[in-house]
């Protein structure tokens, strides 16, 4: 049985999970909520490079808000990894850019490798979307293709 919120959780979760009902776009809501993110990494390239901490701890807290208001989405909207939850897209997406230089074409890179490897699921993604149950499970696998396309985007740009 699903759990019980306030009105004010659910509304708050919600507005979180969705990235502002980015999560409620008709078509591929996924790939737009990944679209969110893409400002972002340039800008946080540049903290990156004066704080290496502030950077991490914007990772850090974005990632456990995304947890949060996954699950609680997820317990709201009914059903695993809900295509409204787009919040663990924003979260992959982000991870990604801790490999990646602040340029628009890293990140469009990036924004490309993260789509293939969050739809394909490469090892051990797959397992984690399959098998960790709430928030974890939706953000984890999105973490783990964030990872995936920060690291194939990185050697791809020293390559050429």
């Amino acid at each position: 049985m699903p759990r019980q919120y306030g009105t004010g959780v659910r509304a708050l979760a919600l507005a979180l999970a969705t990235v502002g009902g980015v999560g409620s776009m008709p078509i591929a809501p996924g790939t737009f909520g990944a679209l969110v993110a893409l400002p972002l990494l340039p800008a946080l390239a540049g903290l990156r490079a004066a704080s290496p901490a502030g950077y991490a701890l914007v990772l850090a807290a974005l990632v456990l808000v995304a947890v949060w208001s996954a699950g609680r989405a997820e317990d709201i909207l009914g059903g695993h990894d809900h295509s409204r939850i787009v919040i663990d897209e924003v979260a992959g997406q982000v991870l990604a850019g801790i490999f990646l230089p602040g340029t628009w074409l890293a990140t469009g890179v990036a924004f490309v490798f993260f789509r293939v490897f969050d739809v394909w699921k490469p090892f051990p993604a797959g397992l984690v979307d399959g098998r960790v149950h709430g928030g974890l499970g939706v953000v984890g696998d999105d973490l783990i293709a964030g990872l995936y396309a920060g690291m194939a985007t990185w050697l791809l740009l020293r390559l050429v």
